[in-house]
């Protein structure tokens, strides 16, 4: 059994949804995102909008795949729910000799030890502001896959050295060092 799709999803004031074409549309204070209900898993669930809640329940209670599916919907949903009522946003830092970062229009410049700048195009539906310092820059938008997705690409441009303690960090990340070589 599921735990994450037993209980309904509650709609918060302001969020409204609504199912039309086998997409669920949730619409907040934010934005809308759109959820494809059933796209290569023909079936497994079924998305029933109530007037402050959406239920999500399996098809078939015994299979495998159907169970499965009724976790991760009602995840999508919770998700979607608070990011257009919330939304998410991701802290990063860079730590190194001349780290640096800027946002030029809908471009992400990161300075991050190569001979060249590394020029990211900002996906549309995000934000990138920066922080303090130039080291500290935040990624946010309503769609947590696309907040993850985009900040794991600018954490792999310069993964964090164990050896050396440098590299682009999560806020809040901790690396275990290790030691160097012994003479």
């Amino acid at each position: 059994m599921s735990r994450a799709g037993k209980h309904p999803v509650k709609l918060i004031d302001g969020v409204s949804a609504a199912i039309a074409d086998d997409v669920l549309t949730v619409k907040g204070p934010k934005g809308e995102i759109k959820l494809p209900l059933d796209t290569k898993n023909a079936g497994l669930v079924d998305v029933v909008v109530e007037s402050d809640q959406v239920v999500i329940t399996p098809k078939d209670a015994e299979d495998k795949k159907s169970r499965a599916m009724w976790g991760t919907m009602a995840r999508n949903v919770r998700s979607a729910v608070e990011g257009v009522s919330n939304g998410f946003s991701k802290a990063m830092y860079m730590k190194g000799v001349g780290y640096k970062a800027s946002v030029s229009g809908n471009k992400l410049v990161l300075v991050a030890g190569y001979s060249h700048d590394v020029i990211m195009e900002i996906p549309a539906g995000l934000t990138v502001q920066m922080g303090e310092t130039p080291t500290e820059f935040t990624i946010s938008g309503i769609d947590k896959c696309l907040v993850g997705q985009f900040a794991d690409k600018v954490h792999k441009v310069r993964k964090v050295d164990p050896y050396k303690g440098k590299g682009i960090f999560y806020k809040g990340e901790r690396i275990r060092r290790k030691e160097g070589k012994k003479k």
